[in-house]
């Protein structure tokens, strides 16, 4: 084999595998982003959630845990 069909070969190879690379990085990329858009909806999830919690705690209750009948009645 020549020179220069060997490194014709290297050249190919080395094509080929940043073809692969580039194709691998784009697929990464998109799960990244598709994680990304799970990880937003969880925390404004979240968040709505906090602000219910908080907002039950702080409304008064109607009741006294002594106004309760005793379970045995």
């Amino acid at each position: 084999m020549q020179d220069s069909d060997r490194h014709a070969a290297r050249l190919e190879d080395i094509e080929l595998k940043l073809a692969y690379l580039e194709r691998s990085n784009q697929e990464l990329s998109d799960v990244m982003y598709a994680q990304q858009q799970v990880i937003d909806r969880l925390q404004s999830r979240l968040a709505r959630l906090a602000d219910r919690l908080e907002a039950l705690e702080q409304r008064p209750r109607d009741y006294a845990s002594e106004d309760e009948t005793p379970p045995h009645y």
